[in-house]
């Protein structure tokens, strides 16, 4: 049986609350402001209260562990990264970081307080921290992969906006703090426009949460449960919990981990390319030897050039920028391995990072000159750029082919 009760306080500086009975246990959800001095000590004052034998927060493990670990970037293996493709997700986080850096330089408050509040409560009062929210980045990719391909380009622009566009937020951007997550008030503007990144935001997240609390349900449960939660997820994780949850919340739980697998087409394409380019080239020296060799130059230089053009704005070592020069026209036809991928290797090679540029990494990437500074970012820029004008090159390059032999 399930019992939902609002509890509504006349202090204004207090979130709001919803205390819910769903089976043996009670949850005392909490709307929380990520951006909120009031929100933190509330969190800490229910928690000592001794009223709650579990807390529950709106955190998943990496985060959680970038929380109470601020120096966990230091153990990353660079290498690892651009090998498994985590570049992207990685660049992005620090975006989102930086973002949150320059809220809490001009608010005075850290988002998330209230969080860290929870965290360091949980530890003085010997109580289960739950950590109930779906990984950062598996949400970035549900994102990213359920949004149509023409819209990616506004969400990467939008990201990246709000890093390079200015350096102090609006106040509208601190409102949207008050309600959601760094990630939430980042595409707050494309989530209220558009419904398919809503869902895997906003609504994915409440279910999951839900989800996770009726996972850690205990034999016996817990008798009273404290749920610290954005004010603007409070709503819809009250209406789950008043629901009957699966029996089996893992399986729905690992649906919602999912991220959607490529198509068919989409994994060909690469190798469809560089059929297309090679045979562009047979063709060629089958019609004039000249034309041929002249189709062969025009591809390196135009592939080569867009490559090694981006590792220069990367402010990449000049040694780095002639390989990414040398190496892009053949990793554009060969799928398994990207000019990036070897424009990065060159470039840790060259410039290994030192203790102090990982330790300097967030803060650093909080200013645009500071993406350039630090030898951790600049080499995810390295990638990133490289790779960016290597698919130029190669598109670019493959038309200007089929532009002379058509």
């Amino acid at each position: 049986m399930t019992d939902t009760q609002d509890i509504a306080s006349p202090d204004t500086t207090r979130g709001p609350r919803q205390v819910i009975d769903a089976g043996d246990t009670r949850y005392t959800l909490l709307g929380t402001a990520h951006v909120s001095r009031a929100s933190a000590d509330e969190v800490r004052e229910l928690i000592d209260s001794g009223e709650f034998d579990a807390v529950a927060v709106e955190l998943c493990p990496s985060r959680h562990q970038n929380l109470t670990q601020p120096r966990s970037m230091d153990d990353q293996d660079l290498f690892q990264i651009f090998r498994q493709g985590k570049a992207g997700m990685v660049a992005a986080s620090l975006a989102l970081g930086a973002f949150q850096q320059r809220v809490a330089e001009q608010s005075g408050i850290e988002p998330g307080a209230e969080m860290r509040a929870a965290v360091q409560a949980c530890r003085r009062a010997d109580l289960p921290l739950l950590l109930i929210d779906r990984d950062i980045g598996v949400t970035l990719k549900r994102i990213y992969t359920r949004v149509p391909w023409w819209q990616r380009a506004g969400l990467i622009g939008g990201l990246v906006g709000s890093l390079f566009s200015r350096d102090t937020v609006s106040s509208e951007d601190i409102e949207r703090l008050k309600q959601g997550d760094v990630l939430e008030s980042t595409f707050a503007e494309f989530a209220e426009r558009s419904e398919t990144l809503y869902e895997p935001l906003i609504r994915e997240r409440d279910r999951y949460m839900a989800l996770r609390l009726a996972e850690e349900r205990r034999d016996p449960p817990h008798r009273h449960v404290l749920v610290v939660i954005g004010a603007g997820h409070l709503k819809g994780l009250a209406e789950h919990l008043s629901q009957p949850l699966p029996e089996d919340p893992g399986a729905e739980r690992a649906e919602l981990e999912a991220t959607p697998p490529r198509t068919r087409w989409w994994k060909a394409l690469p190798w469809l390319v560089t059929v297309l380019v090679l045979a562009g080239f047979a063709i060629g020296f089958s019609r004039d030897t000249q034309l041929g060799w002249q189709l062969i130059a025009e591809w390196f230089l135009i592939n080569g050039v867009l490559s090694a053009l981006g590792s220069a704005i990367a402010l990449a070592h000049p040694l780095t920028i002639l390989a990414t020069f040398v190496a892009a026209p053949l990793t554009s036809l060969n799928p398994t391995i990207g000019a990036g991928f070897v424009a990065a290797g060159v470039e840790l090679a060259l410039r290994k990072p030192k203790v102090r540029d990982f330790s300097r990494l967030r803060r650093d990437v909080s200013s645009v000159k500071g993406w350039w500074r630090n030898r951790v970012s600049r080499t995810l820029l390295v990638f990133l750029l490289a790779t960016l004008g290597s698919a130029a090159g190669t598109w670019i390059a493959g038309l200007r082919i089929a532009d002379q032999l058509l």
